[in-house]
């Protein structure tokens, strides 16, 4: 059966892991960041790389977030999942973030409305591609919503993913309105072959790799766990 949203009676959030790391993905790959994901997601994505966060986490205030992030000593607050969106209090954590200075980033599935995320926070959205199973669960408004604070990733598996994106692209005249990144699925595209797709399409897009299993390995983020 299809997955349903978090609970919504408690404005606790549901937290799968609080980590100091490096950023893994988007424009800001390679800086350090306080990730913050969220339990739980409405999607199944065929080469979903964090079914750990579907269950349910401990529970937490925002204020209890703040209190673990200030701890590590870093500017900037990714809040991904899961989906992140699909608790309520997300919408709170962000505020809190912006509010406390950090640069904050949001990580989402886009089929959720982003329109309620605070200007100040930076959205990375993510269009499913026809191999994730999910393409059409994407909230198509929220490609009208972003901007140049904003950025659109789209996960590629292979050339029939890459033309959607490509197509996707165009059609919403994304660039240069906002940051596109084509990620390659890890262990199923060679970067390389995506990077000449790129240079042969004329698309302004960023061959975004996921940084943190390349200098971490299987582990990923967990390697660098904090307290």
């Amino acid at each position: 059966s299809r997955p349903t949203a978090m609970p919504t009676a408690t404005t606790d959030l549901r937290i799968t892991e609080i980590l100091r790391t490096i950023e893994g993905e988007s424009s800001r790959a390679g800086l350090p960041c306080a990730l913050i994901r969220l339990s739980g997601c409405p999607l199944r994505c065929r080469w979903c790389d964090t079914r750990h966060a579907y269950p349910p986490g401990p529970a937490m205030t925002v204020g209890q977030v703040l209190e673990r992030v200030a701890g590590f000593g870093v500017r900037r607050a990714l809040v991904t999942g899961g989906e992140p969106l699909a608790q309520v209090a997300c919408l709170d954590l962000l505020r809190a973030l912006v509010a406390a200075g950090y640069e904050t980033q949001l990580e989402t599935s886009g089929a959720l409305d982003i329109g309620a995320v605070p200007s100040a926070v930076r959205r990375i959205v993510d269009v499913k591609t026809p191999s994730s199973g999910e393409s059409a669960r994407m909230v198509a408004a929220n490609l009208d919503l972003v901007g140049a604070n904003d950025e659109v990733k789209f996960v590629i598996a292979d050339r029939a993913d890459f033309d959607y994106s490509v197509a996707v692209v165009q059609r919403a005249r994304l660039c240069p309105r906002c940051e596109v990144l084509f990620s390659p699925v890890y262990g199923e595209l060679d970067p390389a072959l995506l990077a000449r797709w790129i240079l042969d399409c004329g698309v302004d897009a960023r061959l975004n790799l996921q940084l943190h299993k390349l200098v971490l390995g299987s582990a990923g983020d967990a390697a660098l766990t904090a307290g």
